[in-house]
C-alpha cells in the first residue's frame, strides 16, 4: 500500500468533490453524484440465467447499489422484454447498468458486437468494458459506435399520413370544366368502344374527391446533462424512526433534483483481474492508464484491483471485482478481498460483489451489509488521509 504522501489527491476527495471536476465524461459525473446522494459504492454482479432472475435481483438489491453489472450473453431468454424490464427497474431504483462484455476484437467486429445482434448492447447499457490487447483502436471504434447511437437516439423522424374527402364541388363553387380537369378518366367510365360515358351533372356535382396528405418531420434534440444542484453532505444514518423518515425524504428530494442519467455511453478498460495467475502484466496495466488519459471523453475508468490515478489530472473511477466480507478464494482461481482492503487500502471507488449477495438467503440484507462496509471503508479513508495531510 502506498504511503499517504504518495497517494493521489483523489484518495482524499469525496465523491461529490470529484464530481465537480471538469475532466469527466457526463456519465462519470452523474455516477459520482449518484454515489454521493445514495451513499453507496456497491455494484452487484447479476450472474443469473433468465430474465425473471435478473429482474428479481435488480428489485432485491436496487435500493442499495449504484451500478448493476450484467452478463447478457448468459441470459437464456434475453429479449426486448429483458431490456424494458431492466431499464424500468434502473429508473425506479436509481442505478446504472454495466454490461460486462469485455470487448476484445478488431474494430469493425466489435462495433457490430456492440450495436447489432440479439443483444444490441449500445441500446441499453450506459457502461461497457473492453480489453486493450487488440490495441488502442478498440477505444476509438467503440467511441465511434456510441456516438452514432447517440446521434440516432437524438434524431427522430415522424411521418403523418391523413386522408379526408374534399369539399363537394357544389360547395366549392367550381364549374364543370374544373371537374373534368381533376377527373382521371378511369376505365370504369368508358364504354366498350372506348368512348367516355357522359355523367349527369347532378352526380358530378355531388361527388367528393379524396385528399391524401403526407408530411414528414425530422427533428433533433440534445440530451443535456442532468440538473446539477448543489450537493449536500453525505447523509448520515438516522438513529431514530423520525430521523430515518427525514433522511428518506431528503434522499428522494436529492434524487429528484439529480434527475435521470444523461443519454451517454462510457467505457471501462479492463486493466487488472482478480483471478489467480492471470497474465495482466504491469506494462499492460500502465498502457491502459496511458490510453485512458488520451481518451477521457469516452473512458471513465477501469476494472482494476486498486486505483490507477497517478498523474495530476487523473480522476478515473475504479471498480474492483472479487469482493467478499472475508478474504479467500474459490476452486476456480477467484481471489476475494474485503471492502476495507479494496476501498480503504487500494483506493478503489466501487466494490463489485457477486456470490456474496446472490447466494445469500436474504439478498436485501446482504446488499445492505456490503453497502455499509464499503461506505465505512470510504469514510475511514477520507478521515485518515485528511488527518495525515
Amino acid at each position: 500500500m502506498p504511503a499517504t504522501a504518495q497517494r493521489h489527491p483523489t484518495w482524499f476527495q469525496s465523491y461529490a468533490e470529484r464530481s465537480e471536476q471538469a475532466n469527466l465524461t457526463p456519465l462519470a459525473t452523474y455516477l459520482l453524484r449518484l454515489i454521493h446522494i445514495k451513499q453507496t459504492n456497491l455494484c452487484v454482479s447479476a450472474d443469473v440465467n433468465t430474465t425473471t432472475e435478473l429482474l428479481q435481483v435488480a428489485e432485491d438489491v436496487g435500493d442499495h447499489i449504484c451500478v448493476l453489472k450484467t452478463h447478457a450473453d448468459i441470459i437464456d431468454d434475453f429479449s426486448d422484454k429483458t431490456i424494458r424490464g431492466l431499464n424500468e427497474v434502473a429508473r425506479r431504483k436509481n442505478f446504472l447498468v454495466f454490461e460486462d462484455r469485455k470487448f476484445g476484437d478488431i474494430g469493425s467486429t466489435l462495433q457490430q458486437q456492440y450495436t447489432r445482434g440479439p443483444l444490441a448492447i449500445v441500446r441499453w447499457a450506459p457502461i461497457v468494458n473492453a480489453m486493450l490487447f487488440p490495441g488502442p483502436a478498440i477505444i476509438t471504434a467503440l467511441a465511434e459506435a456510441a456516438a452514432k447511437a447517440i446521434a440516432a437516439h437524438n434524431t427522430s423522424v415522424q411521418t403523418d399520413i391523413s386522408a379526408s374527402p374534399a369539399v363537394s364541388l357544389v360547395d366549392s363553387g367550381r364549374d364543370d370544366e374544373s371537374v373534368d380537369a381533376d377527373y382521371d378518366g378511369g376505365d370504369d367510365d368508358r364504354d366498350r368502344d372506348g368512348d367516355v360515358e357522359e355523367e349527369p351533372n347532378e352526380e358530378r356535382k355531388s361527388r367528393k374527391q379524396s385528399v391524401v396528405s403526407v408530411s414528414t418531420t425530422i427533428s433533433t434534440k440534445t440530451e443535456a446533462m442532468s440538473p446539477q444542484p448543489r450537493l449536500k453532505p453525505a447523509l448520515s444514518r438516522g438513529s431514530t424512526e423520525e430521523e430515518d423518515e427525514e433522511e428518506e425524504e431528503d434522499l428522494e428530494t436529492q434524487l429528484a433534483e439529480l434527475g435521470p442519467p444523461p443519454y451517454f455511453r462510457s467505457l471501462l478498460l479492463l486493466a487488472q483481474m482478480s483471478s489467480a495467475d492471470n497474465l495482466f502484466t504491469d506494462e499492460y496495466t500502465q498502457q491502459c492508464a496511458h490510453h485512458a488519459r488520451r481518451n477521457k471523453n469516452f473512458v471513465m475508468g477501469f476494472i482494476a484491483q486498486k486505483s490507477l490515478n497517478a498523474e495530476k489530472d487523473d480522476n478515473f473511477i475504479t471498480l474492483t471485482p472479487g469482493v467478499q466480507l472475508t478474504a479467500g478464494g474459490d476452486a476456480l482461481g477467484q481471489q476475494y478481498n474485503t471492502p476495507q482492503k479494496v476501498i480503504g487500502e487500494g483506493g478503489s471507488d466501487i466494490i463489485i460483489v457477486g456470490r456474496g449477495i446472490l447466494k445469500a438467503d436474504d439478498r436485501r440484507r446482504a446488499a445492505l451489509e456490503y453497502r455499509r462496509q464499503g461506505w465505512a471503508a470510504y469514510e475511514e479513508r477520507l478521515r485518515s488521509g485528511r488527518k495525515k495531510r
